[in-house]
């Protein structure tokens, strides 16, 4: 191995090389194209810089940076400032000067960085390809490419970017893929792009998630949210990753888990790069510990003490399932992969489970007794017990022992020790029947300004209360729909927590507000929805040609349109063939 790389990895506390990075930089494969699969955090970054070092390295150090010598393209931005980041320090003892092209950056600035000299380029493939279009960046002394995460970049549809950027790459190369799986796709870019491919497959790849340990909980309806809420307490993770399906539900649980008490950061594409990076160096330095994020959100980072990953919402595939759960287990550390399933969806839990071929363990999840031992377990395990006083804790220690007694202290610790934890659920049981509703406690009243002319219905009213005031349906009582407003009826001692989750604006959603009254309304015998509506005869109703000429022609459109379901019916696709006469059909019936 080259002397300056040897030392960078004894700085960083290398003691051995992984199964991938062995594998890579054994005898004979100096010169050599290479088709890898290995899985995310098995240390294939390191694997493929010691691999291309000794195509792009002529002695121990580089020399003055000009053109770019190798070309590592990932998936995602944050994957490929990651790569950055661990290159830096591999090659930092060799002068190595890298520069990044990455979506969601100032191209200028990158342009300006490119014109300077670099010896190796990390990029995504769309930017990487607008510079190549721009010719700000010379490809004619690339010595290696490098394709990391390969599966997934053919899966976010850069098929056609990175064809283009190997067609301008020097045909005498050296091309690396690395890919978690080599489906047909990656076999033919293989096939096209690689001279005589060497392919090695790791024990990563065949055992894979191996440090994962796989729970699937069975959760009561509607009670998901609480189940997360007790798994974030329960292990306490340094670092936990919790993944939605939406936009608008990361919106909702980073609201909820700040308000009970969580550090919490959200990704989604909503974001730009620089509030995603902040997010994700909150989790790294510690000021954050819980991160909710979308899966495209999520592609590519990688959180070093991330312990538990929580499906809030259950994939929409196995290899979904496999690349979230991958974020956790890397590296030889241990993680646990949670599924949140309700009843309705334990077919589709199992049927994910097993096209991923992993096992999980059926149960349920943690509820508020198991919380406080797990509390009460982590206090004993503390290791400040054995810890010596302090010479500048000793006047305080003294002072204490003097006035309280051994209980009042123990008391009193345990107090202060609770005040920092967030309280955990009571959780329902999966498999009861749903128990009747009791009799509604003392109500509060509320107007909302929506009523049966902006179309209002309780169906689309109930969960948005509950989603906006963080209540669940057993807090709502009778919901009277007017015509121009509609009055709803809230649990008493459930209004406080409502009202101070709204804030002050007291809005639900999108234009809909909602103000508290002084008393209960007074909807006398007319809050029926068709009060006075008496349908005619059918002979005296007009026809249907006279209804289409008197119908008005342009619908006003509601102020609350953002907030009101749409109930428009899908347009039908233009029939090519109206209209146009039939060809005859010439063939002979013999």
């Amino acid at each position: 191995m080259i002397h300056s790389l040897s030392e960078a990895l004894a700085k960083r506390g290398y003691e051995s090389l992984t199964e991938v990075q062995n594998a890579v930089t054994a005898e004979g494969l100096e010169n050599a194209d290479l088709l890898v699969s290995a899985q995310t955090g098995s240390g294939k970054t390191v694997g493929f810089g010691l691999a291309i070092a000794p195509t792009i390295l002529d002695n121990e150090r580089f020399g003055p940076a000009a053109a770019p010598l190798a070309l590592i393209i990932a998936p995602t931005r944050e994957l490929a400032l990651q790569v950055k980041r661990e290159l830096q320090w591999l090659y930092g003892e060799a002068g190595v000067r890298l520069a990044s092209c990455v979506g969601g950056m100032d191209m200028r600035e990158e342009r300006r960085t490119l014109s300077r000299g670099a010896h190796i380029v990390v990029a995504t493939p769309g930017r990487l390809r607008d510079h190549i279009m721009r010719r700000s960046i010379d490809l004619g002394d690339i010595r290696a490419v490098v394709l990391d995460e390969a599966d997934e970049m053919l899966d976010l549809g850069f098929r056609e970017d990175l064809e283009f950027i190997l067609e301008a790459a020097p045909t005498e190369r050296r091309t690396l893929m690395f890919s978690a799986t080599v489906p047909k796709m990656i076999a033919n870019l293989a096939r096209n792009f690689q001279r005589d491919a060497i392919r090695i497959s790791t024990k990563d790849e065949r055992k894979q998630h191996a440090d994962i340990e796989y729970r699937a909980l069975n959760v009561a309806p509607r009670d998901g949210e609480n189940a997360i809420i007790n798994l974030l307490r329960f292990y306490e993770a340094k670092n936990a990753l919790v993944f939605c399906n939406t936009r608008a539900m990361v919106n909702r649980l980073t609201t909820r888990f700040s308000n009970r008490g969580f550090s919490v950061v959200a990704l989604s594409g909503e974001l730009s790069q620089n509030e995603r990076s902040h997010a994700l160096q909150a989790m790294r330095d510690g000021r954050a510990r819980v991160c909710v994020a979308t899966d495209v959100a999520a592609r590519g980072i990688d959180l070093p003490n991330l312990e538990l990953v929580i499906h809030a919402d259950l994939p929409s595939n196995s290899e979904t399932l496999l690349h979230r759960s991958g974020r956790t287990g890397r590296a030889g550390r241990k993680g646990v992969s949670a599924l949140v399933v309700e009843p309705k969806a334990r077919r589709k839990a199992e049927r994910l489970l097993g096209g991923a071929k992993v096992k999980a363990e059926w149960s349920a999840p943690p509820n508020a007794a198991d919380v406080q031992a797990r509390d009460d377990e982590r206090l004993m395990e503390n290791p400040s017990w054995n810890e010596a006083v302090e010479e500048a804790e000793r006047a305080t220690v003294d002072a204490l022992i003097e006035r309280f007694s051994p209980e009042q202290l123990a008391v009193a610790f345990l107090r202060v020790y609770s005040q920092g934890q967030s309280a955990p659920e009571e959780l329902g049981d999966a498999g009861a029947a749903p128990a009747p509703r009791g009799k509604f406690g003392p109500g509060v009243w509320f107007s909302i300004n929506v009523g049966r002319k902006d179309n209002a219905e309780a169906r689309w009213l109930l969960p948005m209360i509950c989603r906006s005031g963080d209540l669940s349906k057993d807090d709502i009582g009778a919901i009277r729909i007017q015509p121009a407003e509609t009055f709803v009826e809230i649990l008493k001692t459930s209004v406080d927590g409502f009202m101070k989750t709204l804030g002050p604006k007291m809005l639900l959603e999108a234009g809909v507000k909602i103000t508290l009254l002084d008393k209960a309304p007074d909807l006398g015998k007319s809050d029926g929805p068709y009060k006075g509506k008496k349908r005619k005869p059918r002979h005296e109703e007009p026809r249907r040609e006279e209804r289409r000429e008197t119908a008005p022609t342009d619908k006003k459109k509601s102020k609350f349109s953002e907030a009101i379901p749409s109930k428009k019916r899908p347009k039908k696709p233009a029939d090519k063939n109206k209209g146009k006469r039939r060809k005859p059909n010439l063939k002979s019936k013999g």
